[in-house]
């Protein structure tokens, strides 16, 4: 049966979609917003851990998490499930997991068990520490991995201890580094004719994600620290107060810090020795961002990011996430979609942030219910009815 897809882009492939919670559903649903034929497979798993998918079904997360899949039932621990499975992962481009890395093996759906049935399968792995390893057998968590990568140690305000960012960063980050390197795989795999194990974690995706900071420590041995809303290299960079609450402000420059100071009103701060140079205001931070803010809450915020952008200066308002979708460029970019449904619910849901030209992504369809489309898949897959009848009284699906 045809099904709607979100774009024509990954139309040719087909995915087994076995993830659960937020890292697996993120990387699965890249590919399920780019038109990939994503099944979702649900089943509980005792030898998971005890892990269960985002949320209640109906819920927000769970839907942003699973729109555009279909999804079907089946038991992996019986001999029969594990049999229908081999038979779909016979005929599929990719499987994705992130179970902990041993219950693959338990099951018996680990990646050289998949190859040997299909030498093109591409397998994805997300796990919290690696598939090997001192921490492999440790249940990863977003939060863990902020620590242990190093985000933790600077994020907040100097002196306020450990802050968590406000986001699951390693958890989205460790998704979207698997979809990359699933799409990497697949391009190989033109080549060769051979699939492959992909394979991230959340600590290794945090690491990664440090970027600057990490590379300051390995190349010049200098530990960040805890800069609060300043950023550590470029100054004056951070919040502001206005006369109605606060503006983000940005110089990258000597040029940029110019024409900041000509628009706050303020030249004679560009040739104050204390501020004239880069180092000077490195080391003259906390005061020059005083005498800024003096003149900053003087006007209100839309005022400022009015002069300050006609002044070539970069700067933005801190939007609430309600008001943030209120904005005239954020509507403009329409990245707040509703999702076409027969039931006529109201579901809105984040878009793709990339735009392709001639195959755009779009909400295709509703996150599925339980094991809603098994019979349909089951019988794409090459299942007769009486098969089906059988696999339901067997309670295999």
């Amino acid at each position: 049966m045809p099904f709607p897809q979100a774009s024509q882009a990954l139309s040719r492939f087909t995915v087994l979609d076995l993830t659960r919670v937020r890292s697996g559903p993120t990387c699965v649903r890249q590919l399920a917003d780019w038109g990939a034929n994503v099944i979702k497979i649900d089943a509980l798993l005792e030898d998971s851990g005890g892990e269960q998918p985002g949320g209640p079904r109906g819920g927000s997360d769970f839907q942003n998490l699973h729109r555009n899949k279909r999804a079907m039932t089946l038991n992996l621990k019986d001999p029969k499930g594990l049999e229908v499975f081999k038979r779909l992962a016979e005929q599929a481009d990719v499987i994705v997991e992130n179970f902990r890395p041993d219950v693959k093996f338990k099951l018996g759906i680990d990646y050289e068990s998949m190859r040997k049935i299909n030498p093109r399968i591409v397998y994805g792995s997300i796990s919290g520490f690696g598939q090997d390893g001192p921490y492999h057998k440790r249940p990863g968590f977003d939060q863990i991995a902020q620590g242990m990568g190093g985000l933790m140690s600077v994020t907040g305000a100097p002196g306020g201890g450990p802050m968590r960012v406000g986001i699951p960063v390693a958890d989205l980050t460790g998704g979207l580094f698997c979809a990359i390197g699933i799409l990497t795989a697949l391009l190989e795999r033109d080549v060769s004719g051979e699939g492959q194990w992909v394979q991230t974690s959340l600590l290794q995706a945090q690491i990664f994600m440090l970027d600057f900071q990490a590379a300051r420590w390995l190349m010049e041995k200098e530990v960040a620290k805890q800069a609060g809303n300043n950023h550590p290299t470029s100054i004056p960079t951070g919040v502001f107060k206005t006369s109605d609450g606060y503006i983000n402000i940005a110089t990258t420059g000597g040029r940029i810090w110019e024409r900041c100071a000509q628009a706050i009103g303020a030249p004679e701060l560009v040739t104050d020795p204390d501020y004239a140079t880069a180092p000077a205001r490195s080391k003259n931070r906390d005061a020059l961002n005083a005498r800024i803010n003096t003149l900053t809450e003087k006007k209100s915020t839309e005022t400022w990011v009015r002069e300050l952008n006609e002044a070539g200066v970069p700067c933005g308002p801190i939007y609430s996430i309600d008001q943030m979708f209120e904005d005239a460029q954020v509507k403009h970019l329409g990245i707040a979609q509703h999702v076409p449904n027969d039931e006529n619910r109201h579901i809105q849901l984040v878009g793709q942030p990339v735009t392709l030209s001639r195959t755009p992504s779009r909400m295709a369809a509703r996150p599925p219910e339980f094991g809603e489309q098994t019979d349909e898949v089951l019988a794409e897959f090459g299942f007769g009815k009486d098969e089906i009848t059988e696999l339901r009284q067997r309670k295999v699906v």
